[in-house]
């Protein structure tokens, strides 16, 4: 497996310990760093710095969100650093959700697994050289009607920028196997894997590929406990965490990593936690979270609990590992980067 993690440029917190952070990754052997945007800072202004800071790492957008950007926009971005980074840029894409997109943004989260389509192949069409001519149900490039003809960029051609999508719901995974180049994972649980795998695959039989085309990254929190006490401990502290994520991520109609539990085995559980936290009650929706919610997908427990689960992950079919390092320092969260990476090196890849 390959290991990776994700930063954000700001997070409320110190751009020069998120850089010290990074350089540090990278010296460990970290393999790619994904620079997040959500509702922070910009990905790719971080990015574009990181590409002048860094020699071997790859570098991704984990994600810029679509609607944000146009698909043209999106395209320069890649084609950029890419060039900055001598060919070390990975383009992380993903529909964000309506709150985002619509409450923060002001465009309307309208059929977005057609909008997730149309903006990868108008992308290719310029990563290709190609000029601009198409004319989708939501995307029309030139505009109809208007002055403009349809143009090519004034930038060097480069189809091999590797596209991945952050899916999660069924339709979205199927689309993510039959076009991306990888996929951005979340809210993995190896034992119910067959909700995300199923749908990958129908993609990759689509488009007359196997699953040795997709590079399959996952990505979790990972700590380590000393002993049992320290890990009880540590799993009660996640309870309110993931919590929000199924009660309080997306909006009151939609909440997709709800969806991803209940899809894998924790239907009432999910739904439950997700209507005591829309009636306000957060801690009886943190109560109503199980230990087995948080260990399944997370990297948490003791270092042989870690192991372990690596290996599940390695044999589930996981292809790079995005570890999210716990710690209340850059310090700490090195540390736990540097046991968790000698790790996944410990135990290879699946043969």
């Amino acid at each position: 497996m390959r290991t990776a993690t994700t930063v954000e440029a700001s997070n409320r917190g110190s751009w020069a310990d998120t850089l010290s952070f990074v350089l540090e990754a990278e010296r460990l052997g970290l393999d790619v760093c994904f620079v997040a945007e959500a509702w922070g800072s910009d990905g790719p202004s971080a990015l574009g710095y990181l590409a002048a800071r860094t020699e071997r790492m790859l570098l991704g957008s984990g994600i810029i969100q679509l609607g944000t950007r146009s698909p043209v926009a999106i395209a320069q971005t890649a084609l950029t650093l890419a060039e900055m980074s001598n060919g070390r840029f990975l383009l992380g894409l993903g529909a964000s959700g309506p709150q985002v997109i619509e409450g923060l943004h002001g465009v309307p989260f309208a059929k977005p697994l057609t909008r997730m389509r149309e903006t990868v192949e108008i992308i290719r069409q310029v990563f290709a050289g190609a000029k601009i001519d198409y004319q989708g149900s939501q995307l029309k490039i030139p505009l109809p009607g208007g002055d403009g003809k349809p143009m090519r960029l004034s930038m060097n051609a480069n189809p091999d920028i590797p596209i991945y999508l952050a899916t999660i719901s069924p339709r979205t995974l199927e689309l993510t196997g039959e076009i991306a180049d990888g996929w951005l994972g979340t809210s993995f649980v190896p034992e119910g894997s067959q909700a995300y795998f199923d749908p990958l695959d129908a993609g990759l039989t689509k488009a007359g590929r196997k699953r040795s085309d997709l590079d399959i990254c996952q990505g979790a929190e990972v700590a380590f406990a000393e002993d049992e006490d320290a890990l009880a401990a540590m799993v009660a502290s996640r309870k309110k965490e993931l919590a929000f994520s199924l009660g309080g991520m997306g909006s009151a109609n939609k909440n997709f990593y709800n969806g991803a539990y209940s899809r894998q085995g924790w239907a009432e559980k999910a739904a439950a936690v997700r209507e005591r936290w829309q009636a306000g009650d957060r801690d009886g929706a943190a109560e109503l979270v199980s230990d087995d919610m948080v260990l399944a997908t997370t990297l948490i427990g003791t270092e042989a609990m870690v192991r372990d689960r690596l290996r599940v992950w390695r044999d589930t079919g996981v292809d790079t590992v995005r570890l999210y390092p716990s710690g209340d320092t850059v310090e700490a969260k090195l540390t736990t980067l540097a046991r968790a990476v000698d790790i996944v090196r410990e135990i290879g890849d699946r043969s």
